[in-house]
């Protein structure tokens, strides 16, 4: 009897614990500026739609995403763009890693046209990255279109979020992370590139590490 009052204590503490983890991912609405236009495909699954107004113009705003130099000046420490049909973008939150770690984010270039879209799937995640086999089933979307010869609106369109508590999640991991990509690339174009050696000073790149692994 003792066995099973454990037995069940342990399971609803893990349940406890998922129901928080789960919570502690924040909100797009963290970041000023972005706006939600996520929708429901005819399929049925889900499509998070997320943009945001860049002061930069459109090609340099794309070069920033399909450029290894671009990049590096925002997004992570660590990059490696290969910006061709098949070509790999290999990356790491974490400034100590290597190249050709397995706890390395790889998404394979499935589309693009120079200047105004890149299509992205995930064929690596870190090792603890909760539901890969899920996550590899969507496909990520950039699209840059000029507002102006100075401006520029990058919308993120990350589809095929199927219907489950799994999908659940990591929908609501990369609401988030699509979010606190947008407001990154907006940060590069007001302020300039980050110094990775004295760190991020407005956004953190730990945060999104913790949350692409599924962490808290």
């Amino acid at each position: 009897m003792k066995k099973m009052v454990f037995l069940v204590a342990a399971a609803n503490l893990l349940i406890a614990r998922q129901a928080v983890a789960q919570e502690n991912v924040g909100s797009w609405r963290e970041f000023a500026g972005v706006t939600n236009t996520s929708f429901v495909e005819p399929s049925g699954d889900r499509a998070i739609q997320l943009s945001i107004d860049v002061a930069g113009a459109q090609q340099a705003v794309f070069d920033a995403f399909a450029t290894t130099d671009g990049f590096t000046s925002w997004a992570v420490p660590l990059a490696r763009v290969d910006m061709r049909v098949g070509g790999i973008v290999e990356t790491n939150y974490n400034a100590d890693a290597k190249f050709g770690s397995p706890d390395n984010i790889k998404n394979v270039v499935v589309a693009y046209i120079p200047g105004r879209l890149i299509v992205l799937r995930n064929v690596q995640a870190p090792r603890t990255f909760v539901h890969p086999e899920l996550f590899q089933r969507t496909v990520t979307i950039i699209e840059f279109a000029a507002i102006d010869a100075g401006n520029t609106r990058v919308t993120i369109t990350n589809s095929g979020y199927g219907s489950s508590p799994d999908f659940d999640r990591i929908y609501k991991m990369f609401e988030w992370g699509d979010a606190y990509t947008l407001a990154g690339v907006k940060r590069r174009f007001d302020q300039g590139p980050i110094d990775w050696a004295t760190g991020e000073p407005n956004l953190s790149a730990t945060a999104a590490d913790n949350r692409f692994k599924g962490e808290n």
